[in-house]
């Protein structure tokens, strides 16, 4: 049975016949060919409303599961650092969290800034593995871990409050620049 093209055919160029070429701002540059931002190809300055292009931040930026893997794996070793060093301290395990729960917010990118604050109690969670005061075993463990889990959930759920603030500002920030850019474009 002979089967018939569904897809309507597309309009522009079709295999074996030359290309249009690019329009300048399309093609790319040699590997020496350094440009002022701001300055087109002839050197010209840039139109008195055009937008600015924004400068590149040095911070590290983290995908969702980035930030995920960043905060478990740092209160991981935050965790057993802790229990090493200072014996299993409960409180300066939650102000290494704070401080986890902020770098987080801070360094996660803008489309995945929303991920943060679901990441970080997990995070806790998993940090609290080698700090938990728990008897021998897996049962006495975990009845360490979910004690730990009650007994700090203030730490928990002011690191995550700290971020989740952190985020909200960056996303209501981001939301801002892009209506800007939408009106003057």
């Amino acid at each position: 049975m002979e089967q018939h093209r569904t897809r309507p055919q597309q309009p522009g160029a079709r295999r074996g016949t030359p290309r249009a070429p690019l329009p300048p701002q399309a093609r790319r540059r040699p590997p020496g060919d350094v440009r002022r931002p701001g300055h087109g190809p002839s050197g010209a300055t840039r139109p008195q409303g055009a937008a600015r292009p924004q400068p590149r931040s040095r911070r590290p930026r983290l995908t969702g599961l980035g930030a995920g893997l960043f905060s478990g794996a740092l209160m991981l070793l935050l965790g057993a650092l802790d229990e090493a060093l200072s014996g299993a301290s409960l409180t300066v395990y939650g102000v290494l969290f704070l401080a986890v729960c902020v770098l987080t917010a801070l360094w996660v990118r803008g489309g995945d800034v929303l991920t943060a604050p679901v990441v970080l109690p997990i995070a806790f969670a998993v940090g609290l593995l080698p700090v938990a005061d728990g008897g021998g075993g897996t049962a006495g463990r975990l009845m360490g871990l979910f004690t730990a889990l009650a007994t700090q959930a203030g730490w928990l759920y002011g690191g995550t409050l700290v971020a989740g603030v952190i985020v909200i500002v960056r996303r209501v920030r981001l939301v801002r620049r892009r209506r800007k850019g939408d009106r003057t474009g």
